[in-house]
């Protein structure tokens, strides 16, 4: 869950980041792809840690 929500929170980051520095359509979706790809990786760090910490 937090991959997902980390992604699509990412995605929007990085696109209204590019679209305020004036990017194409091209730069707004490699923006979005990579801030997305991102924090995904940090929710599945956390989703990880979690697991284990939680885990009896």
């Amino acid at each position: 869950m937090f991959v997902i929500g980390g992604f699509l929170l990412g995605a929007v980051a990085g696109g209204l980041r590019a679209r305020a520095r004036g990017g194409r359509p091209a730069d707004i979706l490699q923006y979005a792809f990579v801030h997305g790809l991102i924090l995904a990786l940090v929710g599945l760090f956390l989703t990880i840690y979690l697991d284990r910490m939680l885990r009896v």
